[in-house]
């Protein structure tokens, strides 16, 4: 609503100062990775949401140029232009969210937090954990628990 009547400008600073506000658990960054990546166009910004109600699907670039109404090869130019990312990492980067979320805030076996954020498998999800977090999944959960 706020972008509607106001811009997407003030939009995103509300939208940050929100999530700013809510201190999350531990190390995890105060900001989205929704929000951070920021597109400008709608068709981007449509992608992005799709993703994120659907990380346990097939994520390809077809599959999101679809949802943008875009072709495969002009997505990903818009996607790289708009986001700083390719598609591919930033589904990486929505279901490791997700994933960690859940591990958090829930008892859920690793194995099922895999496949719900769409990592298929656990080894997959500890590979992807380890490279972009330092730390794999269990290690989360152990300091989650701990608090």
């Amino acid at each position: 609503m706020l972008e509607a009547d106001y811009g997407a400008d003030l939009a995103y600073t509300v939208a940050r100062i929100m999530v700013v506000e809510h201190l999350r658990a531990g190390e995890r960054s105060q900001h989205s990775a929704l929000l951070a990546m920021n597109p400008r166009s709608d068709r981007i910004q449509t992608a992005l949401t799709y993703a994120r109600q659907n990380l346990r699907g097939v994520l390809s670039v077809e599959v999101l140029a679809q949802a943008a109404g875009l072709g495969p090869r002009q997505f990903s130019r818009a996607f790289r232009t708009e986001t700083g990312t390719s598609p591919a990492k930033a589904i990486e980067t929505l279901r490791i969210e997700a994933a960690q979320l859940m591990i958090e805030q829930s008892n859920h076996p690793i194995e099922i937090i895999a496949a719900e954020t769409g990592f298929g498998d656990q080894e997959r999800m500890r590979r992807a954990f380890q490279r972009v977090l330092g730390r794999p999944p269990q290690a989360i959960r152990a300091q989650a628990k701990a608090r």
